[in-house]
Parts: C-alpha cells; structure tokens; sequence
C-alpha cells in the first residue's frame, strides 16, 4: 500500500520538442502516484485516445495518458469506417501509431470495434449496383475485413471489442444491415473470424446500457447462447456512459455479478458521467441521436459550479467502490477520453455543449473527482 501514496509533484511528458511540459497536482492528489498505480493489483485503468494523442500533436495530453494510464484504446482509429475506407483500400498509418504508443509506453492494448452497425461504409453491405450483398458475400467481407485488421496486430493488441452494440433497448437484437443480410449468427461468426485471426487475444462483447434489466437480460441470454455453441467469447464490455443518477449502484453491482456469474470477465470499457441536463427521455448511448440546441441544456458555458462538482466526485467514488467491490470480474476500467476538452459528449446529443464528464479539466488538471477516485483506491 506505501507504493500508492508515494508522492507525486508533476507529470513530465518527454520527447517532445521545445520546453518541458508540467502539469502541476493540487497538494490533495500528490497522496497517490498516480491512478494505474492506485489500482494496481485490482485493475487497468485504460483512457480512449484521439488522433492528436495517438500522433503526438496533444503533448499535454500524452503526458497524462503516459502518467495516469496503463491501458489504451482508440476513439476512432481503428473504426471500419477510417481504417478500411474503401473497398480493397485499407489506411493503416493512424493505426500502427497507435499500436506504437501503447507498445512505447508497456500499455494493454485495446482494439475498437470490428463489426458495427455505425461508422462503417455503405459499400460494405452493397454490390457494384448497389443491391443489398447476399449473406455469403457478407461474411466473406466480414472475414476479410477481421484478419486483414485482427492479423496485422495479432500479439500487439490484447483485447479486440468484436461486435458492438448489437441489442435493442427492450433486450432484442438490434435489426442492422448485418443481422438482415447474415442473420443472427452474424455474432458467433464475427467473433469465430476473430479468434482465428489472432487465437490469444481477448474478445469482448461490447454495449450501453446494460444496466437496465430488459437489455441485461437480452446480453446475457446472448452471452450464455454463445457460450453453448462453442463461440469465444471472453469478457462482456460494459460502456459506463453514465449520468449523476443513473445507473444506480444497486444495479452497477447487480450487472457486474450478473455477467460474472456466467464465467466472463467484465470490462468498463467507455466511463464518463455526464452532469448536463438530460436532453432526452431515452437512456442511451446512439451516436446518430442529434437533439436540437437549447439554452437550457447548456447551463455551465463558463465552468463548472463547485457544487456540480462535489457531486460528480462523489458519483466516481460510488461507482469505483462498486468496481473494487468486483475485482475479481472487473479487468479493466477504461475512460473514455482524456481530458472534459476532448469528450464526445461536447457534441453529443447536442452539439456545442460545453461537458464536464472526465476526471480531468479542459487545461489537464486533475478535477476533485481525480482525488475521489484515488481515495476509493486507498480504503
């Protein structure tokens, strides 16, 4: 326990041309080394990186990944859409600098995602007439597309998120182009191809909102049905796109133990908290929901009150003493962005709001939700 409360006065970023740069801790953080060492022996704490992180252009950012984090994924890098863009034409330079950081910096290293429903090309699922492929054609692609990406990594990168997304609100699998075209098993098939292409990695099943019981149900009854039909499937990826209220902790540890009591892992693959006035009824994570701009929702333009604060802090806490309480299952907690300044949520589901979701703040300072999170480590 002494190593986690070894002082820290700065975290220094090298190789960058030019001054050093120092991001400074208040004196009520320097008790911990930083959060993977918090954590060490419990979980990864892993952070989702952009493009300006992954190619060194985010200097300030870089430093905070390379001090706090010990897992990395890829916002949008290795996405259908970016690294395979056109039919044949595979993109792999964001890619391979990506790897190459995380391999630099002895970091788990987590692919996202190779079957999903959005950010892929239209041509994927249509032929030269533009007519809807058949399902062998499909596959074919889909085969191609995982061990051309898979393989090129294979022993590079750890844990591959296979298929995302693939469920409805109420539990039931989401009709996309893949489930029309190949049908159900276009599942077991995705993740078949993956452990083909690379026979050590980790494969996750990956979604949102399965915290609430009727998706829960509809993950679990895949999971289990996959599992009996021989499919690979290795950890089940919790996203965490969260709120101040939601998911409640009683269903945080319900979820956890419900996955683990099958035999999987569980991964907190996308944590952030969003402290902005809900914009829809709806819990969900839909990147293609685009909700009108209002003043209303956007209430802190200017910064966050520290009573806001306060309480996001104390909504980490809750939710990490649920993650510790789990350590067994849990593998990995994975935030998803840097700093408030890169969150998805700026933009999402409305755009131009001004987010405060992350640990830390828009000029890379630690939040007291920082300090919440590294006391929960301590108890």
């Amino acid at each position: 326990m002494q190593s986690r409360r070894t002082a820290l006065k700065a975290i220094l970023f090298a190789g960058v041309t030019g001054p050093v740069l120092v991001v400074n801790f208040p004196a009520a953080a320097q008790a911990a080394t930083s959060l993977k060492e918090a954590y060490k022996g419990d979980f990864l704490i892993g952070a989702a990186i952009n493009e300006a992180q992954i190619t060194g252009k985010d200097a300030r950012g870089d430093a905070i990944v390379e001090a706090q984090f010990n897992s990395i994924s890829p916002e949008n890098a290795l996405k259908w859409e970016h690294v395979h863009p056109l039919p044949g034409k595979y993109d792999f330079v964001i890619p391979d600098q990506y790897v190459a950081f995380g391999e630099k910096n002895g970091m788990f290293i987590v692919g996202h995602t190779l079957v999903w429903h959005n950010q892929v090309p239209d041509w994927v699922f249509h032929d030269d007439k533009g007519d809807l492929l058949a399902r062998d054609a499909l596959l074919a692609r889909m085969r191609d597309h995982i061990h051309t990406v898979v393989g090129r990594y294979k022993g590079r990168i750890q844990s591959w998120d296979v298929v995302n997304e693939a469920l409805n609100e109420d539990g039931s699998l989401r009709q996309s182009l893949w489930y029309k075209i190949i049908g159900e098993d276009y599942i077991a098939k995705a993740f078949e191809y993956a452990h083909e292409a690379d026979p050590q990695v980790q494969l996750t099943y990956n979604d949102y909102s399965l915290e609430n019981a009727a998706k829960r149900n509809g993950a679990i009854a895949l999971v289990t049905k996959l599992q009996a039909e021989g499919v690979p499937i290795m950890s089940v990826g919790l996203q965490g796109h969260d709120g101040l209220d939601w998911p409640t902790v009683e269903q945080q540890d319900a979820t956890i133990a419900a996955f683990a009591k099958l035999g999987v892992k569980v991964v907190i693959s996308e944590l952030d908290i969003d402290v902005l006035p809900k914009a829809t009824k709806e819990q969900t994570a839909d990147v293609t929901l685009n909700i009108a701009q209002n003043p209303a929702l956007n209430p802190y333009p200017n910064g966050l009150p520290d009573s806001v604060q306060q309480q996001l802090a104390k909504r980490y806490a809750d939710l990490f003493g649920v993650f510790l309480k789990h350590r067994d299952a849990v593998t990995r907690v994975t935030f998803w962005g840097v700093t408030d300044a890169d969150s998805w949520r700026n933009d999402w589901p409305v755009k131009g709001r001004t987010a405060y979701p992350l640990l830390f703040d828009r000029a890379g300072q630690p939040k007291p939700a920082y300090e919440a999170v590294i006391k929960v480590a301590s108890r």
